[in-house]
């Protein structure tokens, strides 16, 4: 479903993403965590196809997302949620979900349907018509959230998707992404470094240190790589401080 080949990005001299191959089967919640500066935001990037790769391809769906024949059907099949929420704060929150709604070319009984969905379920609905520009960041996040899931994507690529959020919403969030995938069997990448996270919801995870995927697989995998037991925070600082490779 993702499938990232010798993928690699440079600046200069520098190496930000070095060599990283991964491929992820439908139906998972991949958790991609790392240092910060590691790589993971860049890779992102690339993965959605907002930034070139200076080698490599990233295949969503079998289809490259940097190929300008296949850009547009990956995108149709792919959602994004950054790490800072990009609204248009002149808008309302209704009028912002409509307007994703209408690039997407979601049909209005779907609309209607899944609009109702979010704005419950996020408790939206007390300032889904005010002004973005009033809203604080947990709020847009919840609003950037609901409008990632109104075309109903196969795909969801999601930057530090907890920002802002309280812990209720956090908890909804972590519930609503494990539905998403247990239930409608979605693709979830998530690049956080909230490890506990990771370890609670993610299905697989992987670790990323100065650029080089350095580990990858269920807990259990990751704790034979790492020749250690306990929490995903131990084998964490176990492979990064050792510089381990997979």
């Amino acid at each position: 479903m993702i499938r990232l080949e010798n993928l690699t990005k440079q600046y200069g001299n520098k190496t930000a993403v070095a060599n990283l191959n991964l491929d992820i089967p439908a139906g998972r919640l991949f958790a991609f965590t790392g240092p910060n500066g590691a790589g993971k935001t860049t890779t992102v990037k690339m993965l959605v196809g907002l930034l070139k790769p200076t080698s490599g391809r990233v295949f969503i769906k079998e289809k490259n997302i940097h190929n300008p024949i296949d850009y547009l059907t990956a995108k149709k099949i792919l959602s994004y949620i950054p790490d800072q929420p990009f609204t248009y704060d002149k808008l309302s929150g209704r009028e912002f979900l409509r307007f994703i709604s209408l690039i997407y070319a979601v049909d209005e009984s779907t609309f209607k349907r899944e609009f109702d969905k979010y704005v419950m379920l996020f408790e939206m609905g007390e300032y889904i018509d005010q002004l973005i520009e009033t809203y604080s960041l947990g709020m847009k996040q919840r609003l950037i959230i609901s409008a990632s899931l109104l075309h109903q994507p196969e795909i969801i690529i999601v930057d530090e998707p907890l920002v802002g959020l309280d812990p209720a919403s956090t908890r909804l969030v972590k519930e609503l992404f494990r539905k998403e995938v247990r239930e409608n069997g979605r693709t979830i990448f998530m690049s956080t470094h909230l490890l506990p996270i990771a370890e609670e919801i993610a299905d697989q995870i992987g670790i990323i240190n100065n650029g080089q995927l350095i580990a990858v697989g269920t807990m259990e995998e990751l704790k034979r790589q790492a020749k250690r037991e306990g929490r995903l925070e131990d084998i964490f600082m176990s492979l990064t401080q050792n510089g381990l490779k997979s």
